[in-house]
Protein backbone atom coordinates (compact mmCIF):
# COMPACT_ATOMS: atom_id res chain seq x y z
CA UNK A 1 0.00 0.00 0.00
CA UNK A 2 2.54 2.49 0.81
CA UNK A 3 4.89 1.82 -2.55
CA UNK A 4 1.42 2.45 -4.29
CA UNK A 5 1.35 5.60 -2.62
CA UNK A 6 4.42 7.07 -3.49
CA UNK A 7 3.85 7.94 -7.30
CA UNK A 8 1.01 9.94 -5.86
CA UNK A 9 2.71 11.81 -4.06
CA UNK A 10 5.53 12.52 -6.23
CA UNK A 11 3.58 13.98 -8.57
CA UNK A 12 1.84 16.13 -5.93
CA UNK A 13 5.35 17.64 -4.97
CA UNK A 14 6.40 18.32 -8.51
CA UNK A 15 3.14 20.23 -8.64
CA UNK A 16 3.35 22.19 -6.15
CA UNK A 17 7.19 22.85 -7.02
CA UNK A 18 6.07 24.77 -10.44
CA UNK A 19 3.09 26.53 -8.40
CA UNK A 20 5.77 28.23 -6.33
CA UNK A 21 8.30 28.62 -9.44
CA UNK A 22 5.88 30.78 -11.39
CA UNK A 23 5.19 32.79 -8.43
CA UNK A 24 8.73 33.56 -7.72
CA UNK A 25 8.94 34.57 -11.85
CA UNK A 26 5.78 36.29 -11.63
CA UNK A 27 7.65 38.25 -8.39
CA UNK A 28 10.82 38.66 -10.58
CA UNK A 29 9.12 40.41 -13.48
CA UNK A 30 7.18 42.79 -11.20
CA UNK A 31 10.27 43.91 -9.58
CA UNK A 32 12.07 44.50 -12.69
CA UNK A 33 9.05 47.05 -13.79
CA UNK A 34 8.62 48.82 -10.78
CA UNK A 35 12.75 49.35 -11.07
CA UNK A 36 12.25 50.40 -15.19
CA UNK A 37 9.56 52.83 -13.72
CA UNK A 38 11.72 54.18 -11.41
CA UNK A 39 14.28 54.29 -13.89
CA UNK A 40 11.88 56.16 -16.52
CA UNK A 41 11.26 58.91 -13.72
CA UNK A 42 14.18 59.80 -13.02
CA UNK A 43 15.08 60.43 -16.35
CA UNK A 44 12.00 62.53 -17.54
CA UNK A 45 11.90 66.21 -16.34
CA UNK A 46 9.87 67.00 -13.69
CA UNK A 47 7.46 68.78 -16.26
CA UNK A 48 6.80 65.50 -17.95
CA UNK A 49 6.51 63.60 -14.58
CA UNK A 50 3.95 65.91 -13.91
CA UNK A 51 1.64 65.60 -17.27
CA UNK A 52 2.29 61.82 -17.30
CA UNK A 53 1.23 61.90 -13.56
CA UNK A 54 -2.41 59.94 -13.48
CA UNK A 55 -2.22 60.17 -17.98
CA UNK A 56 -3.81 57.14 -19.76
CA UNK A 57 -2.64 56.97 -22.96
CA UNK A 58 -5.78 54.02 -23.54
CA UNK A 59 -8.27 56.53 -23.41
CA UNK A 60 -8.72 59.74 -25.94
CA UNK A 61 -9.09 63.18 -25.31
CA UNK A 62 -12.19 64.25 -24.39
CA UNK A 63 -13.59 60.65 -23.21
CA UNK A 64 -17.02 61.45 -22.43
CA UNK A 65 -17.47 65.22 -23.70
CA UNK A 66 -17.56 64.37 -27.44
CA UNK A 67 -15.24 63.71 -30.47
CA UNK A 68 -11.53 64.74 -30.60
CA UNK A 69 -10.83 67.08 -33.54
CA UNK A 70 -7.59 65.92 -35.41
CA UNK A 71 -6.21 68.14 -38.06
CA UNK A 72 -4.23 66.74 -40.57
CA UNK A 73 -1.03 68.52 -43.06
CA UNK A 74 1.21 66.69 -45.66
CA UNK A 75 4.19 67.23 -47.13
CA UNK A 76 5.37 65.27 -50.06
CA UNK A 77 9.22 64.87 -50.41
CA UNK A 78 9.27 63.01 -53.28
CA UNK A 79 6.71 60.89 -55.54
CA UNK A 80 9.32 58.37 -56.84
CA UNK A 81 8.09 55.85 -59.05
CA UNK A 82 4.62 55.74 -61.43
CA UNK A 83 3.58 52.22 -62.76
CA UNK A 84 1.26 51.55 -65.35
CA UNK A 85 1.74 47.42 -65.09
CA UNK A 86 0.75 47.79 -61.19
CA UNK A 87 -1.08 50.84 -61.68
CA UNK A 88 0.30 52.20 -58.29
CA UNK A 89 3.05 54.73 -57.51
CA UNK A 90 5.28 55.52 -54.49
CA UNK A 91 5.50 58.08 -52.54
CA UNK A 92 7.74 59.87 -49.29
CA UNK A 93 5.37 61.92 -47.20
CA UNK A 94 6.15 63.95 -43.68
CA UNK A 95 2.01 63.48 -42.47
CA UNK A 96 1.80 65.86 -39.73
CA UNK A 97 -1.10 65.79 -36.61
CA UNK A 98 -2.62 67.89 -33.95
CA UNK A 99 -5.10 67.44 -32.01
CA UNK A 100 -5.82 68.68 -27.94
CA UNK A 101 -5.53 66.49 -25.21
CA UNK A 102 -6.69 68.95 -22.10
CA UNK A 103 -4.62 66.65 -19.54
CA UNK A 104 -1.28 67.84 -20.86
CA UNK A 105 -2.03 71.41 -20.62
CA UNK A 106 1.04 72.57 -18.61
CA UNK A 107 2.04 76.72 -17.15
CA UNK A 108 4.48 78.49 -19.97
CA UNK A 109 5.02 80.12 -22.76
CA UNK A 110 7.18 77.73 -24.73
CA UNK A 111 6.01 74.44 -26.32
CA UNK A 112 7.76 70.80 -25.29
CA UNK A 113 9.78 69.28 -27.79
CA UNK A 114 9.60 65.73 -27.02
CA UNK A 115 11.74 62.29 -28.09
CA UNK A 116 9.65 60.09 -30.42
CA UNK A 117 10.47 57.35 -28.28
CA UNK A 118 8.32 58.79 -25.77
CA UNK A 119 5.54 58.83 -28.00
CA UNK A 120 4.07 55.45 -26.32
CA UNK A 121 3.28 57.12 -23.30
CA UNK A 122 0.89 59.41 -25.42
CA UNK A 123 -2.56 58.17 -27.34
CA UNK A 124 -2.11 59.21 -30.57
CA UNK A 125 -5.18 58.56 -33.43
CA UNK A 126 -4.74 55.39 -35.32
CA UNK A 127 -4.66 56.96 -38.44
CA UNK A 128 -3.74 54.43 -41.36
CA UNK A 129 -3.91 55.01 -45.85
CA UNK A 130 -6.57 53.05 -47.36
CA UNK A 131 -5.19 52.15 -50.51
CA UNK A 132 -1.42 51.38 -49.17
CA UNK A 133 -0.03 48.10 -50.56
CA UNK A 134 3.25 48.56 -48.55
CA UNK A 135 4.29 50.71 -46.17
CA UNK A 136 7.22 51.84 -43.30
CA UNK A 137 7.86 54.32 -41.21
CA UNK A 138 11.58 55.31 -41.33
CA UNK A 139 14.38 54.35 -38.75
CA UNK A 140 17.51 56.05 -40.04
CA UNK A 141 19.21 56.51 -37.12
CA UNK A 142 16.17 56.73 -35.12
CA UNK A 143 12.37 56.16 -35.85
CA UNK A 144 11.38 59.45 -37.62
CA UNK A 145 8.77 60.37 -35.61
CA UNK A 146 8.29 63.56 -33.23
CA UNK A 147 6.39 65.20 -30.55
CA UNK A 148 5.92 68.17 -29.44
CA UNK A 149 3.78 69.44 -26.79
CA UNK A 150 2.08 73.45 -26.56
CA UNK A 151 1.06 75.23 -23.11
CA UNK A 152 -2.61 74.68 -24.09
CA UNK A 153 -2.27 71.03 -24.80
CA UNK A 154 -1.80 70.82 -27.93
CA UNK A 155 -0.31 68.05 -29.85
CA UNK A 156 2.31 68.15 -32.88
CA UNK A 157 2.93 64.37 -34.32
CA UNK A 158 5.10 64.33 -37.61
CA UNK A 159 6.10 60.62 -39.16
CA UNK A 160 8.14 60.33 -41.89
CA UNK A 161 6.29 57.47 -44.29
CA UNK A 162 6.94 55.84 -47.73
CA UNK A 163 4.19 54.45 -48.95
CA UNK A 164 3.40 52.32 -52.33
CA UNK A 165 -0.54 53.48 -53.15
CA UNK A 166 -2.80 52.09 -55.70
CA UNK A 167 -3.88 54.30 -58.66
CA UNK A 168 -6.51 53.23 -60.75
CA UNK A 169 -5.77 54.56 -64.58
CA UNK A 170 -7.46 54.10 -67.49
CA UNK A 171 -4.81 53.88 -70.05
CA UNK A 172 -7.48 54.30 -73.28
CA UNK A 173 -5.08 57.37 -74.27
CA UNK A 174 -2.01 56.70 -73.54
CA UNK A 175 0.54 58.18 -73.88
CA UNK A 176 -1.62 61.24 -74.16
CA UNK A 177 -3.46 60.35 -70.69
CA UNK A 178 -3.76 62.56 -67.83
CA UNK A 179 -4.74 60.12 -64.47
CA UNK A 180 -6.27 61.40 -60.85
CA UNK A 181 -4.33 59.60 -58.05
CA UNK A 182 -5.56 60.04 -54.81
CA UNK A 183 -4.67 59.70 -50.94
CA UNK A 184 -6.89 58.46 -48.85
CA UNK A 185 -6.49 58.91 -44.50
CA UNK A 186 -8.81 57.03 -42.51
CA UNK A 187 -9.37 55.96 -38.60
CA UNK A 188 -9.16 52.82 -38.27
CA UNK A 189 -10.92 52.33 -34.76
CA UNK A 190 -12.68 55.29 -33.71
CA UNK A 191 -15.68 56.49 -35.81
CA UNK A 192 -16.80 59.86 -36.62
CA UNK A 193 -18.44 59.84 -32.78
CA UNK A 194 -15.14 59.73 -31.33
CA UNK A 195 -12.35 61.02 -33.59
CA UNK A 196 -13.24 63.77 -36.19
CA UNK A 197 -10.28 64.40 -39.35
CA UNK A 198 -9.85 68.07 -41.13
CA UNK A 199 -7.27 69.36 -43.48
CA UNK A 200 -5.78 72.22 -41.01
CA UNK A 201 -5.31 74.91 -44.42
CA UNK A 202 -7.88 73.35 -46.75
CA UNK A 203 -5.95 72.74 -49.75
CA UNK A 204 -2.91 74.59 -48.63
CA UNK A 205 -2.53 71.80 -46.37
CA UNK A 206 -0.72 69.70 -48.68
CA UNK A 207 2.82 71.39 -49.56
CA UNK A 208 6.02 70.13 -51.51
CA UNK A 209 4.61 69.92 -55.31
CA UNK A 210 5.81 73.03 -56.17
CA UNK A 211 9.38 71.39 -56.68
CA UNK A 212 8.29 68.38 -57.52
CA UNK A 213 9.86 67.07 -60.14
CA UNK A 214 8.45 63.80 -62.50
CA UNK A 215 10.13 61.78 -64.57
CA UNK A 216 6.84 61.45 -67.41
CA UNK A 217 4.62 63.07 -65.84
CA UNK A 218 3.79 66.53 -64.98
CA UNK A 219 1.21 67.83 -62.12
CA UNK A 220 -1.77 69.71 -63.26
CA UNK A 221 -3.91 70.25 -60.06
CA UNK A 222 -4.39 68.89 -56.50
CA UNK A 223 -6.97 69.36 -54.08
CA UNK A 224 -8.26 68.22 -50.59
CA UNK A 225 -11.79 66.81 -49.90
CA UNK A 226 -13.16 65.64 -46.68
CA UNK A 227 -16.13 62.69 -46.39
CA UNK A 228 -17.08 59.77 -44.15
CA UNK A 229 -16.31 56.23 -44.75
CA UNK A 230 -19.14 53.87 -44.31
CA UNK A 231 -18.85 50.75 -42.91
CA UNK A 232 -20.46 47.63 -41.33
CA UNK A 233 -19.14 48.45 -38.38
CA UNK A 234 -20.06 52.33 -38.42
CA UNK A 235 -19.04 55.94 -39.69
CA UNK A 236 -15.08 56.79 -40.32
CA UNK A 237 -13.66 59.90 -40.95
CA UNK A 238 -11.68 59.95 -43.99
CA UNK A 239 -9.55 63.15 -46.02
CA UNK A 240 -8.37 62.75 -49.27
CA UNK A 241 -6.14 64.55 -51.13
CA UNK A 242 -6.53 64.23 -55.40
CA UNK A 243 -3.58 65.06 -57.90
CA UNK A 244 -3.73 65.38 -61.14
CA UNK A 245 -1.18 63.80 -63.45
CA UNK A 246 -0.59 64.64 -67.23
CA UNK A 247 1.93 62.12 -69.35
CA UNK A 248 4.92 63.76 -70.78
CA UNK A 249 4.45 62.93 -74.89
CA UNK A 250 7.98 64.32 -75.97
CA UNK A 251 9.43 60.69 -74.79
CA UNK A 252 7.40 58.60 -76.48
CA UNK A 253 7.44 60.64 -79.67
CA UNK A 254 11.15 59.90 -80.03
CA UNK A 255 10.53 56.69 -78.89
CA UNK A 256 7.96 55.18 -80.87
CA UNK A 257 5.87 57.96 -82.99
CA UNK A 258 8.74 58.86 -85.28
CA UNK A 259 10.38 55.12 -85.91
CA UNK A 260 6.89 53.75 -87.06
CA UNK A 261 6.03 57.03 -89.06
CA UNK A 262 9.65 56.49 -90.58
CA UNK A 263 9.11 52.94 -91.51
CA UNK A 264 5.37 53.73 -93.43
CA UNK A 265 7.56 56.30 -95.48
CA UNK A 266 10.24 53.94 -95.83
CA UNK A 267 7.80 51.20 -97.23
CA UNK A 268 6.86 53.78 -100.00
CA UNK A 269 10.40 53.68 -101.46
CA UNK A 270 9.19 50.56 -103.18
CA UNK A 271 7.01 52.39 -105.15
CA UNK A 272 9.75 54.15 -106.78
CA UNK A 273 11.64 50.82 -107.78
CA UNK A 274 10.80 48.99 -111.14
CA UNK A 275 8.72 45.75 -111.11
CA UNK A 276 10.96 43.79 -112.18
CA UNK A 277 13.68 44.24 -109.28
CA UNK A 278 11.80 41.40 -107.36
CA UNK A 279 14.34 41.16 -104.48
CA UNK A 280 14.74 44.56 -103.90
CA UNK A 281 11.18 45.28 -103.59
CA UNK A 282 10.84 41.74 -101.35
CA UNK A 283 13.10 43.34 -99.20
CA UNK A 284 11.99 46.20 -98.47
CA UNK A 285 8.44 45.30 -97.95
CA UNK A 286 9.71 41.76 -95.43
CA UNK A 287 11.67 43.97 -93.29
CA UNK A 288 9.42 46.63 -92.38
CA UNK A 289 6.61 44.27 -91.80
CA UNK A 290 9.00 42.57 -89.50
CA UNK A 291 10.64 45.96 -87.57
CA UNK A 292 7.21 46.93 -87.48
CA UNK A 293 6.32 43.90 -85.31
CA UNK A 294 8.96 43.84 -83.35
CA UNK A 295 8.47 47.52 -82.62
CA UNK A 296 4.55 46.99 -81.70
CA UNK A 297 5.70 44.38 -79.02
CA UNK A 298 8.02 46.72 -77.61
CA UNK A 299 5.87 48.90 -76.96
CA UNK A 300 3.79 46.74 -74.96
CA UNK A 301 6.54 45.66 -72.46
CA UNK A 302 5.41 48.43 -70.80
CA UNK A 303 1.56 48.14 -70.25
CA UNK A 304 0.13 45.44 -68.57
CA UNK A 305 -0.38 42.55 -70.26
CA UNK A 306 -4.14 41.60 -68.95
CA UNK A 307 -5.24 44.87 -70.10
CA UNK A 308 -9.07 44.82 -71.71
CA UNK A 309 -8.43 48.14 -73.55
CA UNK A 310 -7.15 49.23 -76.65
CA UNK A 311 -4.99 52.54 -76.02
CA UNK A 312 -4.28 55.28 -78.54
CA UNK A 313 -0.37 53.97 -79.09
CA UNK A 314 -1.79 50.81 -80.03
CA UNK A 315 -4.38 52.18 -82.85
CA UNK A 316 -1.34 54.18 -84.18
CA UNK A 317 0.84 51.22 -84.49
CA UNK A 318 -1.88 49.10 -86.04
CA UNK A 319 -2.25 52.26 -88.63
CA UNK A 320 1.44 52.26 -89.59
CA UNK A 321 1.25 48.31 -89.65
CA UNK A 322 -1.73 48.44 -92.12
CA UNK A 323 0.31 50.83 -94.51
CA UNK A 324 3.22 48.76 -94.46
CA UNK A 325 1.23 45.54 -95.30
CA UNK A 326 -0.92 47.65 -97.62
CA UNK A 327 2.59 48.27 -99.80
CA UNK A 328 3.92 44.96 -99.55
CA UNK A 329 0.37 43.86 -100.67
CA UNK A 330 0.42 46.67 -103.62
CA UNK A 331 3.70 45.47 -105.04
CA UNK A 332 2.63 41.71 -105.21
CA UNK A 333 -0.99 42.86 -107.01
CA UNK A 334 1.46 45.10 -109.41
CA UNK A 335 3.69 41.72 -110.17
CA UNK A 336 0.45 40.15 -110.74
CA UNK A 337 -1.05 42.07 -113.36
CA UNK A 338 2.32 42.18 -115.05
CA UNK A 339 2.82 38.44 -115.20
CA UNK A 340 -0.56 37.97 -116.68
CA UNK A 341 -0.55 41.14 -118.71
CA UNK A 342 0.43 39.16 -122.14
CA UNK A 343 -2.49 36.52 -121.84
CA UNK A 344 -5.34 38.96 -121.92
CA UNK A 345 -6.21 39.25 -125.70
CA UNK A 346 -6.51 35.33 -125.50
CA UNK A 347 -9.30 35.91 -122.50
CA UNK A 348 -11.07 38.72 -124.78
CA UNK A 349 -11.31 36.27 -127.42
CA UNK A 350 -12.75 33.33 -125.01
CA UNK A 351 -15.32 35.92 -124.18
CA UNK A 352 -15.82 36.40 -127.75
CA UNK A 353 -16.52 32.87 -128.43
CA UNK A 354 -18.63 32.55 -125.37
CA UNK A 355 -20.82 35.36 -125.93
CA UNK A 356 -21.29 33.26 -129.83
CA UNK A 357 -21.82 30.16 -128.36
CA UNK A 358 -24.93 31.41 -126.13
CA UNK A 359 -26.43 33.24 -128.83
CA UNK A 360 -26.29 30.15 -130.63
CA UNK A 361 -27.93 28.08 -127.87
CA UNK A 362 -30.59 30.56 -127.55
CA UNK A 363 -31.89 30.39 -131.02
CA UNK A 364 -32.01 26.55 -130.77
CA UNK A 365 -34.18 26.83 -127.39
CA UNK A 366 -36.79 28.44 -128.45
CA UNK A 367 -37.45 25.79 -131.87
CA UNK A 368 -37.05 23.19 -129.54
CA UNK A 369 -40.12 23.52 -127.33
CA UNK A 370 -42.34 23.02 -130.67
CA UNK A 371 -40.20 20.51 -132.29
CA UNK A 372 -40.32 18.17 -129.32
CA UNK A 373 -44.33 18.47 -128.60
CA UNK A 374 -44.74 17.69 -133.07
CA UNK A 375 -42.28 14.96 -133.11
CA UNK A 376 -44.36 12.77 -131.50
CA UNK A 377 -47.51 12.98 -134.20
CA UNK A 378 -45.11 13.19 -137.19
CA UNK A 379 -44.28 10.39 -139.30
CA UNK A 380 -40.90 9.09 -139.21
CA UNK A 381 -38.65 10.76 -141.38
CA UNK A 382 -36.53 9.39 -144.34
CA UNK A 383 -33.14 7.90 -142.84
CA UNK A 384 -31.39 11.31 -145.16
CA UNK A 385 -33.92 13.91 -143.64
CA UNK A 386 -33.31 12.22 -140.13
CA UNK A 387 -29.46 11.91 -140.42
CA UNK A 388 -29.74 16.11 -141.41
CA UNK A 389 -31.39 16.80 -138.91
CA UNK A 390 -29.36 15.12 -135.60
CA UNK A 391 -26.43 17.02 -137.56
CA UNK A 392 -27.89 20.23 -137.39
CA UNK A 393 -30.65 20.18 -134.22
CA UNK A 394 -29.74 19.46 -130.75
CA UNK A 395 -31.05 15.94 -129.68
CA UNK A 396 -35.06 15.72 -128.89
CA UNK A 397 -34.92 14.09 -125.86
CA UNK A 398 -32.77 16.18 -123.85
CA UNK A 399 -34.89 18.01 -121.34
CA UNK A 400 -35.82 22.11 -121.50
CA UNK A 401 -34.52 22.15 -117.55
CA UNK A 402 -31.17 20.89 -118.62
CA UNK A 403 -30.66 23.42 -121.30
CA UNK A 404 -31.93 26.72 -119.14
CA UNK A 405 -29.54 25.22 -116.80
CA UNK A 406 -26.99 25.39 -119.56
CA UNK A 407 -28.21 29.20 -120.49
CA UNK A 408 -27.50 30.37 -117.11
CA UNK A 409 -24.20 29.14 -116.40
CA UNK A 410 -22.90 30.88 -120.24
CA UNK A 411 -24.64 34.00 -118.88
CA UNK A 412 -22.47 33.97 -115.44
CA UNK A 413 -19.25 32.91 -116.80
CA UNK A 414 -20.45 36.08 -119.43
CA UNK A 415 -20.78 38.78 -116.68
CA UNK A 416 -17.62 37.26 -115.12
CA UNK A 417 -15.53 37.86 -118.23
CA UNK A 418 -16.77 41.23 -118.47
CA UNK A 419 -16.09 42.46 -114.55
CA UNK A 420 -12.50 40.94 -115.25
CA UNK A 421 -12.32 43.06 -118.62
CA UNK A 422 -13.34 46.20 -116.55
CA UNK A 423 -10.49 45.42 -113.52
CA UNK A 424 -8.01 44.59 -116.70
CA UNK A 425 -5.18 47.49 -116.24
CA UNK A 426 -3.63 47.91 -119.43
CA UNK A 427 0.02 49.28 -118.03
CA UNK A 428 0.80 47.58 -114.46
CA UNK A 429 3.59 50.65 -114.07
CA UNK A 430 0.20 52.21 -113.43
CA UNK A 431 -0.68 50.96 -109.79
CA UNK A 432 2.85 52.20 -108.76
CA UNK A 433 1.98 55.60 -109.73
CA UNK A 434 -1.05 55.87 -107.92
CA UNK A 435 -0.05 54.26 -105.66
CA UNK A 436 3.00 57.30 -104.93
CA UNK A 437 -0.31 59.50 -104.51
CA UNK A 438 -3.15 57.82 -102.67
CA UNK A 439 -0.69 56.15 -99.97
CA UNK A 440 0.81 59.89 -98.56
CA UNK A 441 -2.32 61.87 -98.70
CA UNK A 442 -4.14 58.75 -97.17
CA UNK A 443 -1.52 58.62 -94.40
CA UNK A 444 -1.23 62.18 -93.60
CA UNK A 445 -5.37 62.28 -93.39
CA UNK A 446 -5.47 59.29 -91.29
CA UNK A 447 -3.08 61.39 -88.72
CA UNK A 448 -4.93 64.37 -88.44
CA UNK A 449 -7.75 62.52 -87.64
CA UNK A 450 -5.87 60.61 -85.06
CA UNK A 451 -3.88 63.25 -83.59
CA UNK A 452 -7.43 65.58 -83.60
CA UNK A 453 -9.67 63.02 -81.78
CA UNK A 454 -6.57 62.16 -79.08
CA UNK A 455 -5.67 65.53 -78.16
CA UNK A 456 -9.51 67.74 -78.32
CA UNK A 457 -11.69 64.79 -77.51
Amino acid sequence: MISARNPQEMSLLKAGGAVLYILLISRMMEDSVCSAEVKEGEVLPPTIQKLMKGYNKYLRPFFENGPVTVGMSLDIASIDTISEINMDYTATIFLRQRWTDERLCFNGNKSLSLDGRLVELLWVPDTFIVDSKRSFLHDITVENRLIRIFPNGTVLYALRITTTVACNMDLTKYPMDKQTCTLQLESWGYNVNDVMFHWTRGNESVSGLDTLQLAQYTLEDYYTSESEAVYETGNYPKLIFHFKLKRSILYFILETYVPSSALVVLSWVSFWISLSSVPARICIGVTTVLTMTTLMMGARTSLPNANCFIKAIDVYLGICFSFIFGALIEYAVAHFCTLHQPHSSSALTFGQEMRDWEEEINGNVAPMGRRSSVVKHREPLTPSCTSRDQRTAPPADIPRKTLDDCVRCVSLLKRTLRFLNCCHVENPHYIDNYSRMTFPLSFIMVNLLYWIYYLYF
